[in-house]
């Protein structure tokens, strides 16, 4: 099974997301049944403190990976995939997340209307939910600086 990212977008530059950007954090999310789900490992260059890993890194995590899941999702409803981009999301940190410790990302669609999605998602380390987060990503149209990037 491929990664969404490597399947559809294998150009991509997105620092969260793109596999053509060797300085990006470069996750693969895979589609598990009605969940998407992807792995990652942040680094000792991740970290707001030691141990644990900066906000701004979770939220561009979060943010890929809910795009990826909207996306997927509202290819459903197309012949192809659709360009998506994120409308507006936020991120609840739980607890701190450590560094150096694999992060698993599950996300869902939870409301879907044309060609807007909802997402939810959580990031788990050891087992132990660390963040949160909830966005709207829509599909975006010829014209949209976003439209061509995969």
């Amino acid at each position: 099974m491929r990664a969404l990212q490597d399947e559809y977008g294998p150009n991509t530059i997105c620092f969260g997301c793109g596999p053509a950007n060797v300085d990006g954090l470069r996750i693969k999310s895979f589609v598990e049944g009605d969940e998407v789900v992807a792995e990652f490992t942040p680094q000792e260059h991740h970290q707001a403190f030691p141990g644990v890993v900066n906000g701004g890194i979770i939220g561009a995590l979060f943010d890929c990976h809910m795009n990826w899941t909207a996306a997927h999702h509202l290819m459903g409803k197309a012949d192809e995939l659709p360009v998506t981009v994120t409308a507006e999301y936020s991120v609840r940190l739980r607890r701190p997340t450590p560094a150096g410790t694999p992060l698993h990302l599950a996300a869902r669609v939870v409301e879907s209307e044309g060609s807007r999605a909802t997402v939810t998602a959580t990031m788990e380390a050891a087992g132990k939910v660390c963040a949160e987060s909830t966005g709207v990503f829509v599909a975006v149209e010829e014209g949209h600086p976003a439209y061509h990037r995969w």
